[in-house]
């Protein structure tokens, strides 16, 4: 019995609705002392200068957890979320915003 992949075995594409567009989804806000932040330099293979809608400039990675999860560029927006301890110099980058949820950001006046 085959599992969850197609033919030849490869990964079915995602999903779209009937009119040939991706779905929208919920919108992830931050929450629990996260902030948004843009891209401003990649500093290595994981880890990211991001400047945050706070103010601070933080050097963020990405948690091993969330590595193969998404590709992240200069001037993605991201949601960091500050380390407990140098919390205004350090964080890590937990969510990677698309093209719509930026414009969704902009009406909501969390990010400018």
């Amino acid at each position: 019995m085959p599992g969850r992949r197609g033919h030849w075995g490869h990964r079915p594409s995602r999903r779209r609705s009937p009119s040939g567009e991706p779905e929208e989804h919920a919108l992830r806000l931050p929450s629990n002392g996260e902030v948004a932040g843009t891209v401003a330099k990649l500093a290595g293979a994981t880890k990211f200068i991001v400047a945050c809608s706070d103010g601070n400039e933080r050097l963020c990675s990405i948690p091993g957890r969330f590595r193969r999860r998404f590709w992240i560029k200069e001037n993605d927006v991201v949601l960091v979320k500050p380390w407990v301890v140098q919390s205004d110099k350090r964080g890590d980058i937990v969510w990677r915003y698309s093209i719509m949820d930026i414009g969704r950001l902009k009406e909501q006046k969390i990010i400018s």
